[in-house]
């Protein structure tokens, strides 16, 4: 199954992290789309409103089943090898989970402040279009 990461592609941060997991996943289950594409995000009926409240994960079989901020977070680690034991852990341990979403949320509003903002987009090695071919479904 392959799925869509939706990131901020001027953010520090949101890029060194795509970059890791490109690395990791090499294109085979994640392809990814900067939230400054206006006009791929269009496809499935996401906006510039929508991506204020973090990164999205959509599942490309069915895009309408999608996860964002923290949550996609956690699905995207839930789909690492062996992932899903660290986030089963987080998810039940007390307090966890709850203090994760808020932080989450701090950094999302913040990123620019603490992690810097990049002078340009960064598209991903492995995106949904490249040369007109999407990769959809």
């Amino acid at each position: 199954m392959r799925y869509y990461v939706i990131y901020d592609g001027n953010c520090n941060l949101c890029v060194t992290l795509v970059q890791w997991l490109e690395t990791c996943d090499r294109g085979q289950q994640f392809l990814y789309i900067p939230m400054q594409d206006e006009k791929a995000l269009s496809q499935f009926q996401i906006t510039a409103q929508d991506c204020e409240q973090g990164m999205i994960l959509l599942e490309a079989d069915r895009p309408e089943r999608r996860w964002q901020g923290s949550a996609a977070a956690e699905e995207i680690g839930n789909l690492l090898p062996a992932g899903n034991l660290f986030v089963a852990a987080y998810r039940a341990l007390p307090g966890l989970k709850w203090s994760g979403d808020r932080i989450y949320a701090q950094v999302r509003d913040n990123r620019y402040t603490l992690f810097g903002k990049r002078d340009r987009t960064y598209r991903s090695q492995y995106p949904i279009c490249d040369s007109g071919n999407c990769h959809m479904g």
